[in-house]
């Protein structure tokens, strides 16, 4: 790995709000586990309704690889990749798969670790444990994750959020039947109860069915993505699609990381998936599809994604990024292996025309931004107060009680109600375009369990039914003591009614759409949406209600529904073209180009364009033999754009657009063909977004590195652009790519800056391997629209 910094003054620095961590959080660790001394809540401002990334500043140094869960006591808690997240605080070692606890998602707090040295599995060979995937199921916690020491991965499960956890051993078999690392799993629940695993790393994404356990992978295994560095599948259901999400690039270069996450979409769980272009996530090119990437600001190398719901229906990505001002880690208990800052962040997840992006396109956040909805308007954890805020209706008002257990902490239960429906709703009441949720049971066989809203009385509500008796998802609307009609769905054959799983509603105008799921993360096991008559439609309690006996319910309330961003934020454009910057190649090259190492041989300006076959050169580290065809820029912003014909047909053929200060300072675009590292000889045609800098830390800071991003997906023409800020705040060149195969419509990659210390050249180059010739039909430069 490696690290890559680089030391500039920011725009933005993080603040910490300093907490101790009592002996109330000492209790949650796992036995053997010492608290650190102090531990600080990340950067929020709870009173304004906002919050600033890294949502676990102060509280861990790092935490990559981020998953998240709200278990059943109603706290959020979150899962990392072994790391030295104490560093900071004078302790040299790791915490292994280090736990966090938080009632808001972004006010964080230590919880423990899931293993020590000790209690780590002997089959794991001594292994670092990577990218923890958490779920609940079956009133258990199953947390799978990645054990790279022995080629596999392990699964614990506990009957809370921080265990004590038990080992159930490894998931997959000796040999996996994917041709690529294994690692980076995540379990995914169809919505006829089958589990799923994905799991894979450099370069392939593969899938499999669980056993009815969840504790070994069975049967055919399909591959559903590949790429150069794709790794960290997270699959979710939505709109009657599957998305996979999924990182490339490279999760681990410090400052130099080209990590992102991008996203397909298929209607089956084995895919095939598309990006958003219709590109197959298995086709031998890079990808459009982006979620994230770095935008120019603080973080670099957002990736390796989670899904998070906020109380008002809100999705939030959970992922990790590098602090460009500190990007590395010091090696832990002096080792030599360096590794690269990746604290957790938090962002709004948008889907938009359905497609998964943050911020509306705007990237990782790095100022004070709107915080999740974590706070009901009406409803109850029943952890403390008893029925506080609640009151009883319909048949058997005194049968209500709040009983405790070991997970859920306080819960609603009901002794029996007969045939005839018990509520118990809040005094409170909720808005009428609303989010509502239950956690729900029913341990008797004859019983019911349901989540009411609008509710104003027994004549007059909505009511979610888990119905056990007849095996079903069953809505009532009641308007004036009329039900407007029972609707049915049928839950998966095998369904655990002993055990809580979630109900949620959401009311939009008059749609209704009902959700059961196991755990709130976008795998439901029953759907239902039904029109409402505008009667049904008003502000009123929300509450459980019970039919016969067993019904049970916990973390019960509603809050008013999310409005959706429709809108992306606007590309850059480009602004009136600059004709003294650009080129068409109609008579020999025009005034102002000149040659670092040139001419190449070959090339030479016919027929209307610049042909000049690939050089065995490289322009990259120590080896800087290729030649460059640049002239001057202009000052400020600008768009450069190039039209190139290239059909590259060996291994790291590539030419491009070149921004080129020298040949240790440069950001490119090139079409560039890269081998699968386990694709056997297969190779991938890529849009590749380079950039070669100092690493500061170092003295002199000459050395460099270099790291890629990876674009939308190529053709034999292609339009290549670089869009070039010039941030003088912080005296830096910001440069994002995009990249089209029609010349109209065009698929943007993330940013990559670089300090200013002399000028950037406009270039184009063809290189790294001998054998494929580009054809350039025009240079053009266009100004700051």
């Amino acid at each position: 790995m490696r690290p890559g910094t680089r030391a500039l003054p920011r725009r933005r620095a993080l603040t910490a709000v300093a907490v101790t961590l009592l002996a109330l959080f000492a209790a949650l660790l796992p036995q053997g586990v010492a608290a650190p001394a102090a531990v600080a809540a990340g950067t929020t401002a709870a009173a304004t309704g906002t919050y600033t990334n890294p949502v676990t500043a102060g509280t861990v140094d790092s935490f990559p690889d981020p998953s998240m869960i709200r278990a059943k006591d109603g706290y959020w808690y979150a899962y990392g990749t072994q790391n030295p997240v104490f560093q900071s605080q004078g302790e040299d070692g790791e915490r292994m798969l280090p736990i966090l606890r938080s009632s808001d998602m972004v006010h964080w707090t230590y919880a423990g670790q899931v293993f020590t040295p000790a209690t780590e599995p002997a089959w794991a060979n001594g292994s670092r444990l990577w990218a923890p995937d958490i779920h609940y199921a079956f009133g258990l916690y199953y947390l799978y994750y990645s054990v790279p020491g022995a080629g596999n991965i392990g699964l614990v499960t506990g009957p809370t959020p921080t265990g004590p956890w038990t080992d159930r051993g490894a998931v997959l078999p000796a040999a996996s039947g994917c041709p690529s690392g294994s690692i980076d799993e995540a379990q995914f629940t169809d919505g006829d109860g089958t589990p799923y695993l994905y799991w894979g790393s450099y370069d392939t994404i593969c899938v499999a069915q669980l056993t009815g356990d969840r504790t070994r992978v069975t049967g055919t295994v399909t591959q559903v993505a590949r790429g150069r560095r794709v790794e960290g599948g997270f699959v979710v259901h939505r709109g009657g699609y599957y998305y996979l999400f999924y990182s490339d690039g490279g999760c681990c270069d410090g400052a130099f990381s080209g990590y992102q996450v991008k996203a397909g979409r298929a209607t089956s769980p084995r895919g095939p998936f598309t990006d958003d272009e219709g590109t197959d996530l298995m086709s031998l090119t890079s990808k459009a599809g982006v979620v994230v990437s770095a935008n120019g600001d603080r973080w670099t190398g957002p990736g390796h994604n989670a899904i998070q719901t906020d109380l008002s229906g809100q999705d939030w990505l959970v992922y990790h990024g590098i602090p460009s001002d500190a990007p590395d880690l010091a090696p832990a208990s002096g080792g030599t292996l360096k590794l690269s800052r990746r604290p957790m962040l938090v962002d709004r997840l948008d889907w938009i025309d359905g497609w998964p992006v943050v911020r509306a396109g705007a990237g990782p956040s790095d100022t004070a931004v709107a915080a999740p909805v974590t706070s009901w308007t009406a409803g109850s954890t029943f952890t403390t107060g008893g029925l506080t805020g609640f009151t009883t209706a319909g048949s058997g008002t005194a049968g209500w009680s709040v009983a405790t257990e070991q997970d859920a902490g306080g819960y609603l239960t009901h002794t029996d109600s007969g045939s005839t429906p018990a509520f118990a709703v809040t005094t409170a009441d909720a808005p009428a375009q609303v989010r509502a949720e239950a956690d729900l049971r029913v341990t008797s066989a004859t019983g019911a369990a349901g989540l009411t809203l609008a509710h104003a009385d027994a004549a007059n509500r909505i009511t979610v039914w888990l119905d056990r008796s007849r095996g079903v998802l069953a809505t009532d609307v009641v308007v004036g003591g009329v039900s407007q009609g029972e609707q049915t769905s049928a839950l998966p054959t095998g369904y655990s009614w002993d055990t809580w799983h979630n109900v949620s509603v959401e009311i939009r105008g008059t749609t209704m759409s009902v959700e059961v799921g196991y755990d709130r993360l976008r795998d439901p096991v029953g759907v239902q949406t039904r029109s409402l008559p505008a009667a049904a439609v008003r502000a009123g309690a929300v509450g459980a209600a019970a039919r016969g006996a067993g019904a049970q319910a916990d973390n019960v309330g509603a809050v008013a529904l999310y409005q959706p961003v429709t809108a992306r934020v606007a590309a850059p454009q480009p602004g009136p073209q600059l004709a003294s910057y650009g080129d068409e190649f109609q008579n020999g090259l025009n005034a102002g180009w000149s040659w670092t190492r040139g001419p190449a041989a070959g090339a030479a300006v016919a027929d209307g364009a610049l042909s000049w076959p690939t050089q065995d050169a490289e322009l990259a580290l120590g080896t800087n033999t290729a030649s460059v065809l640049s002239r001057a820029a202009p000052t400020g912003d600008y768009t450069v754009e190039t039209e190139i014909h290239f059909a590259p047909a060996a291994g790291n053929q590539q030419a491009g657009l070149i921004l080129y200060e020298n040949d240790d300072r440069w950001i490119k675009l090139v079409h560039s063909v890269l081998p699968l590292n386990n694709g056997g000889g297969a190779v991938l045609n890529v849009s590749e977004f380079t950039k070669e800098g100092e690493r500061p830390t170092t003295t002199p800071p000459t050395a460099v590195a270099n790291g890629p991003m990876f674009g939308g997906p190529t053709a034999d023409t292609m339009w290549l652009r670089l869009t070039h800020h010039l941030d003088t705040a912080n005296n830096e060149h910001e440069v994002r790519a995009s990249t089209s195969r029609d010349g109209v419509h065009w698929s943007a990659s993330g940013v990559w800056t670089l300090p200013v210390k002399g000028s950037l050249r406009i270039g184009l180059i063809a290189l790294n391997k001998s054998g494929a010739t580009a054809r350039f039909d025009y240079v053009r430069t266009y100004g700051a629209s």
